[in-house]
């Protein structure tokens, strides 16, 4: 059942993905929670503001770059590769599809809270959190304009994040997201960045997925927003979104030369 799924669902995320970057934290570090960079909050509410307004924009981009990446063949001695991921992919899709398909307001408050709540916090800590650490080996941080900025340690996370998932239809945006969690808790120093940062994502599906359930709308409809005849919002979205990170990144530089001089150093 449904019911039963949702369970296994929920136990499987806290065993995998929320204790064991805790106990490891705890295990290595004498500051478990200042380790995983979950202690310090944002910048400020306008930074938390932006960072979720970054999301919203993003998701016609999203949607486009997914599109794209859904367009994907391998060569015809792959085919039973390509074959095993397309099953993957469609037994994936039909268990979200179990998930989601609720229409009663306490179907939607569970479906936020183990679909959006749950996985944003323990999967950013363990792929940001944990596994940021400890791909951050001596020598691989570059230095951009006076700050370092473990690239190596955030690409390399945001790979894994992504090929966790088994869904390699999508495996680029989610790519691509994981590295944005991963530079946006470099540039604002706090784990809660990307975690609200993927909670917006997530709740924001969860949410649409209700409201056209209730309202009778295609959820086809609802998924290929910029694609196909909407195609010029998808690009619309996309250089927003660039222009978006890059004022973003521009202003927490700012903040910290601030926070510098203001102390002193």
């Amino acid at each position: 059942s449904v019911g039963a799924l949702k369970w296994i669902q929920f136990i499987q995320t806290v065993a995998l993905f929320l204790l064991p970057p805790l106990c490891m934290a705890y295990i290595w570090s004498n500051q478990p929670l200042a380790w995983l960079q979950f202690r310090t909050t944002p910048y400020t509410l306008r930074h938390i503001l932006c960072a979720i307004v970054l999301m919203i924009v993003a998701l016609p981009a999203i949607n486009l770059i997914g599109y794209i990446n859904q367009q994907m063949t391998l060569p015809a001695f792959l085919q039973p590769l390509e074959t095993w991921m397309k099953t993957q992919e469609e037994t994936a899709k039909n268990l979200t599809d179990q998930f989601m398909h609720v229409t009663t307001f306490g179907g939607l408050i569970i479906n936020l809270l183990l679909m959006a709540v749950l996985p944003a916090i323990s999967e950013e800590l363990t792929f940001r959190g944990v596994l940021m650490n400890l791909f951050k080996v001596k020598g691989e941080r570059l230095e951009v304009k006076g700050e370092s900025v473990p690239h190596l340690a955030i690409w390399c996370s945001a790979i894994l994040f992504s090929a966790i998932h088994l869904q390699f239809y999508g495996f680029v945006p989610r790519m691509l997201m994981g590295a944005l969690f991963g530079y946006m808790l470099v540039w604002t120093g706090s784990l809660w960045t990307p975690i609200l940062m993927h909670f917006t994502n997530n709740a924001m599906a969860v949410i649409l997925y209700f409201v056209s359930l209730r309202a009778g709308w295609d959820i086809e409809m609802m998924d290929a927003i910029g694609t196909n005849d909407t195609l010029w919002l998808g690009v619309v979205s996309m250089v927003i979104t660039i222009v978006g990170i890059y004022a973003f990144r521009r202003s927490t530089t700012m903040s910290n030369a601030s926070s510098r001089i203001s102390n002193g150093n």
